[in-house]
């Protein structure tokens, strides 16, 4: 019980830190996820020495905080100085502005008005570049044989080294410093320092576009107006390719050491290729007066449910979205459904522990159909001694892996070596950790795992718990971690491992995650056919290895692993290859604490998180084949998601489930998602306005695309038998005439809600909204199976926007008051609230406040974090 005791209060600790800050700090944007919209693909060619490049930006229109893909041909072959890039490699930057003029032919922004310059931190230990290159700092000398003369910025000094300023979208305008700068830095940039170009002339990155919520002093996506005229902000895209020259258009001289200098140097800007990028709004689109309509729930519909808003605005109605887990979601809407409104879940009311589906009739309609992901950004590193065909790869993404049941339980056990950090040094394990001797230092090297990814044995990881230890996994309660949990403990490996019995090649479980009471040290067996989120259970607490922090300055499991909020952010920081681990310890600070050393290295990163697929796709990420029921490794596509579809098993609400998904294609985690409504607790006029969303959602909303209101990429569209469903429960919400809302609304009949014993007399309204119980309506007979766009309501016409997203109901908000006061709060709240004690609501309540806040002020999810 100690054990159970010391992981509680790791938790309350992290929880209320964690989310009190969140809480103060918003983090979501109102408009569409885009998804690779091939349409507006844009190729250039290069100039001078690289006028034999080409290169392609995959989207570059209806873009929001995401990734695109930059990809090149017709380049030579990176060449390195050691561990360094010496020759022909690709840089990448995001830059505001208008055209500067330099460039007729290549319109483009002023290299002043670039975000470049912030990575990689102060320590270049192992960091692959030089001073200058990867920096802002340019060389002002009389003596062009030397490095070039920059013509504009330089010191006072001749021979030293100057700074490009940078100016923001608001005039701020940092002129020293710029690593440094208060704007951005190696936590927040998405510059490119190092893009490798392979030995065929090809490569490809993948360039995380931020919009105003991420990066304000780019501006990008806020409405200007010009000439009466207003629209978003267009940024650009800038690349530019460093070649086999000098500064002064010589030939290296000294091949031993990088000499390429910065990319925002006059001699290197010179050969910039710019790409102009516009942006949907970033703020509300919504009608300035009109009455907002909630909706809550599952994460899985957050990228779907934005999209359509957008589009629903322009006919003047605003549906309001706050992501919480499907628990807590169900449990809301069965004890405030007048204040849920319509919720997204994947199970049915009552399907929870210690739960009962309430009395009267709820309506159920399928609209999104997606699922969990384990992506990644995984970038090779040669052994020593490698093959050549290998070695010729170094550098250059993983892009798929195969990964079973047994392998994704040792990630969420804690059961590497090396996931206790610190608990096995040289051959010697701590007290109570000699079952981690022996085990692999991490998945790279677990012989399992290299059986299905063979090119592994070949690869260098440097497995720590920043590496491929642990999976980054989101706080709280989830229908997406519950079917991850019921995928594993459908294989029998798995569920032996569990237990407690070794694998082929003897690693073990961590106890504190062993279903055997017997070997679980806390006396207690974990239960994951009850598990819904991502326990940390080991208690493991170390000075960690190296940092030379003092004896006081421990570290948990929590530390060497740290939440996300949510599996969006999980993706974002995949993408940026950054853990959150605070692992370099700072004596200099005031006080003295461990501060984070920024993403990992270029070319040798490896990061896994468990997603979803709309926010891996968002984001460019490579996600895993996993193998499902009928043995087969199956990746995540609208195929294998819709072969799961077709496997959805149970009456009223079917869904499904990684045991029962038997076909060979289907995808083992995929997840449809319900619009669940309780009609008696909402007036006429809600019921109307969510049978319009139901509609919308089940015909254009089915339409893939990256433009608003169409469905985003990592969704599956919809068969035309759940469509139909849609419909059907659209149009029992506009026929019911059942007892009053709750909430004093208009009344379409008389009657109450009744049934005995606690006990529900309605019946679910899954497929064309069958009710039951005394006072309940029954749905006109001969619905239309055909979905419609056509809203229910009186329509209206969309009125003026406003960049700040305000609506006469939603008055501003006093932001610069948000984080210090969340943190306090949280502050206390990791104190005394028992968030690790099974009081699911307390956790989630704070996070439902944090998801409120991101949706009604139009802030983005992936907005930097304090």
């Amino acid at each position: 019980m100690r054990g159970t005791r010391i992981r509680n209060a790791l938790i309350r600790l992290l929880a209320g830190a964690t989310v009190g800050a969140l809480a103060g700090l918003a983090v979501a944007q109102t408009a569409p996820t885009a998804a690779a919209a091939t349409d507006s693909a844009v190729t250039v060619s290069g100039r001078g020495e690289f006028k034999d490049m080409k290169f392609t930006v995959s989207q570059t229109k209806d873009l929001t905080s995401q990734a695109v893909t930059v990809s090149w041909t017709g380049g030579t072959p990176t060449t390195f100085a050691g561990t360094q890039f010496n020759t022909d490699f690709v840089q990448i930057m995001q830059c505001w502005g208008d055209d500067d003029g330099t460039v007729p032919a290549n319109p483009g922004p002023s290299r002043t008005q670039c975000q470049y310059g912030a990575s990689p931190t102060t320590n270049r230990t192992s960091w692959p570049g030089n001073g200058q290159d990867d920096t802002r700092q340019i060389f002002y000398s009389a003596d062009p044989t030397n490095y070039g003369q920059d013509n504009r910025y330089g010191a006072a000094n001749p021979n030293a080294p100057g700074e490009v300023p940078f100016k923001s979208v608001d005039g701020t305008t940092i002129t020293t410093n710029t690593q440094n700068n208060a704007l951005f830095n190696y936590n927040t940039t998405n510059e490119i320092d190092f893009g490798r170009t392979g030995t065929n002339g090809t490569g490809k990155e993948f360039f995380e576009v931020q919009t105003a919520n991420e990066a304000p002093h780019l501006g990008c996506g806020i409405p200007v107006t010009t000439d009466g005229v207003t629209k978003p902000r267009s940024c650009w895209l800038v690349i530019v390719p460093q070649g086999h020259l000098d500064l002064d258009g010589k030939p290296y001289a000294d091949q031993s050491q990088v000499n390429a200098g910065s990319p925002v140097s006059s001699t290197n800007w010179q050969n910039r290729i710019a790409v102009k990028l516009d942006f949907n709004s970033v703020g509300s689109n919504c009608a300035l007066g009109a009455d907002e309509r909630p909706t809550t729930g599952s994460e899985l519909a957050a990228d779907a449910m934005t999209s359509w808003q957008a589009q629903l605005c322009s006919v003047g109605k605003v549906y309001g979205y706050t992501e919480l887990g499907e628990p807590d979601t169900r449990s809301r809407l069965i004890s405030d459904a007048s204040s849920t409104g319509l919720a997204f879940t994947t199970r049915k009311l009552g399907a929870d522990a210690g739960t009962t589906a309430p009395s009267g009739t709820t309506t159920y309609a399928p609209v999104a159909l997606s699922g969990a992901v384990i992506g990644f950004t995984i970038e090779r590193r040669p052994k020593s001694g490698a093959p050549d065909d290998i070695r010729k790869l170094a550098g250059t993404k993983v892009e798929s892996i195969r990964l079973d049941q047994r392998l994704v339980a040792k990630l969420l056990t804690e059961s590497y070596r090396n996931s206790p950090w610190g608990s096995v040094i040289n051959g010697t394990a701590a007290k109570g950790y000699g079952w981690a001797k022996n085990n692999p230092a991490g998945i790279a090297s677990d012989p399992e795992f290299i059986a299905l990814n063979p090119e592994f044995q070949y690869l260098s990881v440097a497995e720590t718990p920043a590496t491929d230890t642990d999976l980054i996994t989101s706080l709280g309660h989830s229908d997406t971690a519950r079917a991850i949990w019921q995928w594993i403990l459908a294989d029998k490996d798995a569920r032996q491992f569990l237990a407690g019995v070794p694998d082929d090649d003897g690693m073990r479980v961590n106890p504190y995650y062993s279903t055997n009471a017997d070997l679980n040290p806390t006396g207690i067996a974990f239960d994951p056919s009850s598990t819904d989120d991502y326990p940390k259970s080991d208690p493991w607490c170390t000075v960690p290895p190296g940092s030379d922090a003092p004896s006081t300055a421990t570290q948990c499991m929590t530390d060497f692993h740290p939440y996300v909020d949510d599996m969006h952010s999980g993706a974002l920081h995949t993408r940026r290859a950054d853990t959150l681990w605070k692992s370099s310890w700072d004596a200099l600070s005031s006080p003295q604490a461990y501060k984070s050393p920024g993403p990992q290295t270029v070319g040798s990163r490896f990061i896994i998180t468990i997603t979803d697929a709309a926010s891996a796709a968002r984001y460019g990420l490579q996600t895993a084949e996993l193998k499902n029921t009928a043995g087969k490794y199956v990746a995540p596509s609208t195929a294998s998601l819709t072969a799961a579809a077709a496997t959805v098993t149970g009456s009223g609400v079917a869904e499904i489930t990684p045991a029962n998904a038997t076909a060979k294609g289907a995808y083992p985690l995929a997840e449809l998602v319900y619009a669940a409504v309780r009609p008696g607790k909402e007036s006429k006029a809600a019921r109307q306005d969510y049978a319009a969303l139901l509609r919308y959602a089940s015909n254009t909303g089915q339409t893939p695309g990256a433009d608003p209101g169409k469905l985003p990429e990592g969704y599956a569209p919809l068969s035309s038998k759940l469509r139909a469903q849609t419909v059907k429960a659209a149009n029992a919400l506009l026929d019911y005439t059942g007892p009053a809302s709750a909430g004093g609304g208009s009344a379409d009949g008389g009657g109450t809600d009744t049934g005995g014993g606690g006990a529900p007399s309605g019946t679910d309204a899954a497929n064309g909204g069958a009710t039951g119980g005394a006072g309940t309506g029954t749905p006109a007979g001969g619905a239309s199976a055909t979905p419609s766009a056509k809203a229910s309501f009186g329509g209206g016409t969309a009125l003026q926007t406003t960049a700040a997203g305000n609506t006469p109901a939603d008055p501003a908000n006093p932001l610069r008051y948000a984080v210090p006061a969340g943190a306090v709060l949280g502050a206390v709240a990791g104190v005394g609230a028992p968030f690790a004690g099974g009081k699911r609501l307390s956790v989630e309540t704070a996070r439902t406040a944090v998801r409120r806040l991101r949706v009604r002020r139009g802030w983005s999810r992936s907005s930097p974090r304090p």
